[in-house]
């Protein structure tokens, strides 16, 4: 029997990971709430048979095995841990909270409650970053020991709560530098986190530790407990000469991987080896990716629903962008 599945929040993304789940047919779609009619409607015509609500309660009235949540970041973890005490497995977009706190108050609502809690982090599904993964799970290039990372964004967010720091829960760092945090701590098996180090920007001028502004480009050095220097860029309206700048970089005594966005685009991924002054290609565009992790998510759930423990690993993100923000945590 396929799990059936409700949506919460469809705008674009929402949308997007829906078609996505319907495309696949792992998973029956049930229900699909929203507060804007427009949307909903939308939404509706993609599933017809679906039960369509104004809010999560009126969507937790439908029985559902488990819920995709895509809607402002402030509300993520309450929504969540709602449904999670409701006995329904959560996929939630990033960030699961605006906090390690918030993060960790989810995640132990998922342990209770026994069902399984995902986030959309979805450049790990993009062929490109599964490629420099299975070469570094080989070994050949040796232990990495300097990996860097890159984001800057063209362009700012165009909804307003974004800007205000007590609902996003920061700025560039916490929707781009997200994806950079879980991609390294990922590709590099979990290293424990010895130091943070890091320079935060609002138009230039540089933040205090705890600053209630909001950043627009943060730079930020983690070292690890196995040697290695991860070195995390990310930015909003950066005049980079494209409309995004998106690379990884490690380096191991036998040679390099590289991951790069194709001609400054947002889906466009190539990842290559490198052996001296040699480059190998590994993987080019085109590839779907956008979807995968919601997918991934239905295909898991139609298995089992029950807590499945890499939740954990959504807590080490989160306290790592904590401590970039200045609230360090002792190792």
């Amino acid at each position: 029997m396929k799990p059936r599945i409700g949506f919460l929040g469809v705008g674009w993304i929402g949308q997007h990971r829906m078609r996505a789940v319907l495309d696949s047919g792992v998973a029956e779609i049930v229900a699909i709430a929203d507060a804007s009619d427009e949307l909903r409607a939308q939404a509706g015509q993609l599933v017809p048979g679906a039960r369509l609500s104004r809010s999560l309660e009126e969507l937790l009235e439908t029985p559902l095995d488990a819920i995709a949540i895509a809607t402002p970041s402030a509300l993520h973890a309450e929504q969540s841990i709602a449904a999670l005490e409701r006995g329904v497995a959560v996929f939630c977009q990033k960030p699961l909270g605006r906090s390690a706190a918030e993060t960790r108050a989810v995640v132990e609502a998922a342990r209770k409650s026994d069902r399984r809690l995902d986030v959309d982090f979805s450049y790990r599904k993009t062929r490109a970053l599964e490629a420099i993964q299975g070469v570094l799970q080989t070994g050949e290039i040796g232990p990495v020991y300097s990996a860097r990372f890159v984001f800057h964004n063209a362009y700012g967010p165009d909804k307003p709560w974004y800007y205000d720091r007590k609902l996003s829960g920061g700025g560039c760092v916490v929707d781009l530098g997200i994806h950079l945090v879980d991609s390294a701590l990922w590709l590099l098996d979990r290293p424990t986190i010895t130091r943070v180090s890091s320079a935060l920007y609002a138009k230039g001028a540089r933040l205090a530790p705890r600053s209630e502004a909001v950043e627009d480009y943060a730079v930020a050095q983690l070292e690890t407990d196995t040697g290695c220097l991860i070195e995390l860029a990310c930015s909003w309206n950066l005049p980079a000469g494209a409309d995004a700048v998106i690379s990884a970089e490690l380096y191991g005594p036998h040679g390099g991987l590289a991951f790069r966005n194709v001609n400054g685009s947002f889906y466009d991924f190539s990842a290559e080896r490198m052996r001296g002054t040699q480059r190998e290609p590994l993987v080019a565009p085109p590839d779907e990716w956008g979807g995968r992790a919601a997918v991934a998510f239905a295909e898991n759930v139609a298995k089992s629903t029950r807590f499945d423990a890499s939740a954990d690993e959504l807590v080490e993100v989160a306290e790592v962008l904590d401590r970039i923000f200045g609230h360090e945590i002792a190792s």
